[in-house]
């Protein structure tokens, strides 16, 4: 008989092996998950200082950490791609969830429609730029236009990485 205060050593406790690669946060979520997670809110004080410093007049270091986070993101994305449907199977690992499955595929829907919309207007924006400032940038006649589409995509970002949290604490925290 277990002494007092030690009855949580006579339980049992239940271990759940998920497919794929088991993420770091301590959660069910896989590698690519939690790196995407964590990788979204890494970049979003990137981006705000990559906004102060153009503002200050540095357009070449501005583009320089553009480049960076567009870049960062990419390589994100494949790693959590080539996880989620080549390693771990997210679904599973999502079934333990009280809100699966209607919470956690509205939570993800709703996600997607950020994160696709994000992906266009950072490309189309990072594109835009490459093709259109000077080399090394600076102001120029497309600047009014960057600047609207480059405020459209940060808010787009930001919101990608809001609902992702969503998704990501339906899915594998609850």
């Amino acid at each position: 008989m277990p002494s007092p205060g030690t009855a949580a050593s006579s339980m049992t406790e239940v271990v759940v092996q998920y497919p794929g690669l088991d993420g770091f946060l301590g959660t069910r979520a896989s590698l690519g998950m939690d790196v995407v997670l964590v990788g979204l809110f890494a970049l979003l004080p990137v981006l705000a200082w990559s906004i102060v410093l153009v503002r200050r007049g540095h357009h070449v270091l501005h583009k320089r950490l553009q480049l960076v986070i567009v870049t960062a993101l990419a390589a994100a994305i494949v790693f959590f791609e080539i996880d989620i449907r080549l390693l771990s199977d997210w679904r599973t690992r999502a079934a333990a969830s009280p809100w699966w499955p209607a919470g956690v595929l509205t939570s993800l829907a709703i996600h997607l429609v950020f994160a696709i919309t994000t992906f266009v207007l950072l490309a189309w924006t990072v594109w835009e730029a490459l093709a259109r400032f000077p080399s090394p940038p600076g102001p120029g006649p497309h600047g009014p236009r960057h600047r609207r589409m480059a405020w459209i995509a940060a808010l787009d970002l930001a919101a990608t990485a809001c609902t992702g949290l969503v998704f990501y604490w339906l899915a594998f925290v609850t």
